[in-house]
């Protein structure tokens, strides 16, 4: 999961965040005292720190409608303590320099996202605000968590003076033709009402779906009749990642789950479909275009994929730098359960993850 946080994403600070309300964690804290998981060279990692990373991690697959298996969650346990480690000793090693071109960095990709997705700052402020209210963090502590991303990074970098040529990047474009054929795509639209519990991933009841469905029957009809699919999708829809955009996604073969990505390749332009169900709930989709497939040309990859290359020879060598930097920094694991073990299960799926969603 450290691979994680060399890969920055875009926000702004937020002026006066209010401060969460007390959580049962730190209640228990304040009875108890809170208690030391792992410790250092120059830092210690206490129970509290974990708790909050690890509701986070949770919360984070929660909101994609993914649920962690009950074997995977010891193992998750120790990679989500052995990540605010690797952060530790990473931003122990950072120059204020560092930390002043993270923040450059993050407001840069910030004010570009916003352009980009066209919202306000008002906008994002209401995306993010039920994010930070599962998580239990502050704004201000949720852009901070960003800004410290891209310090990882740029420490990394520093540190391990990744190699990448722009003769490796056409050497790697060349070899691998079938890694830039872009497949055929589609341009849709959707709305989503959800049946699960946003704050809890729980099935709504029978009663409450039906009323759900009845709902979604009437804003097809109203689709259908000839209204603005964006702006019902704006006004109705349940899904967090496209709303704003008017529910629109630009997606292949392969990205979506199935009911959805059959329902969309089988529109024609223009067309809406019945209702949808799937996993996450009800969808009725707007196809607005078919894109044909082709071949991506060398100069409009090349920028992303040097970089990508670059993250792939910084994780090759944290292999060996990260064991190093933890003897270095003496760091110890008391906690029992959150040592490595030798006969941990596999690697938690990567559709825990990252599920397919619409």
């Amino acid at each position: 999961m450290l691979a994680a946080t060399v890969s920055a994403s875009a926000d702004r600070a937020l002026a006066q965040a209010p401060a969460p309300a007390p959580k049962p964690a730190d209640k228990i804290a304040e009875l108890f005292g809170d208690e030391v998981l792992a410790r250092g060279k120059g830092f210690e990692i206490k129970r509290s720190e974990f708790d909050a990373a690890l509701v986070a991690v949770k919360s984070a697959a929660t909101a994609r409608g993914s649920r962690i298996p009950p074997e995977y969650l010891s193992t998750l346990e120790r990679q989500v303590l052995n990540d605010l480690i690797g952060m530790r000793l990473l931003l122990s090693k950072a120059t204020p320099e560092d930390r002043t071109k993270a923040r450059q960095e993050f407001e840069t990709a910030f004010k570009k996202y916003k352009a980009e997705q066209e919202i306000s700052d008002a906008d994002f402020e209401e995306k993010l605000a039920p994010q930070l209210l599962a998580q239990g963090i502050t704004r201000e502590r949720w852009e901070q968590q960003r800004v410290d991303q891209t310090v990882v990074k740029l420490v990394l970098e520093r540190e391990l003076k990744p190699s990448v040529t722009d003769e490796d990047v056409k050497k790697f474009y060349e070899e691998h033709p079938s890694n830039f054929e872009q497949p055929e795509m589609v341009r849709a639209s959707h709305i989503l009402l959800g049946t699960r519990d946003p704050a809890t991933g729980a099935e709504l009841t029978e009663a409450q779906k039906q009323a759900k469905r009845k709902q979604m029957e009437e804003i097809l009809k109203r689709a259908r009749a000839g209204e603005d699919f964006a702006k019902l999708a704006q006004q109705y829809s349940e899904d967090p990642g496209s709303k704003d955009k008017g529910g629109e996604y630009t997606f292949p073969r392969g990205r979506m789950v199935p009911p959805f990505e059959a329902a969309a390749f089988a529109l024609g332009v223009n067309q809406i479909s019945d209702i949808v169900t799937t996993q996450f709930g009800y969808h009725i989709i707007k196809l607005s275009e078919k894109i044909p497939a082709k071949h991506l040309e060398f100069a409009k990859v090349a920028d992303d994929l040097k970089e990508q290359l670059t993250q792939r020879a910084i994780q090759e060598e944290l292999k060996d730098y990260m064991p190093k930097l933890i003897q270095e920094s003496n760091v110890e694991i008391l906690d029992e359960k959150l040592k490595p073990r030798d006969n941990t299960p596999p690697p938690i799926p990567v559709d825990v993850g990252a599920p397919k969603k619409p």
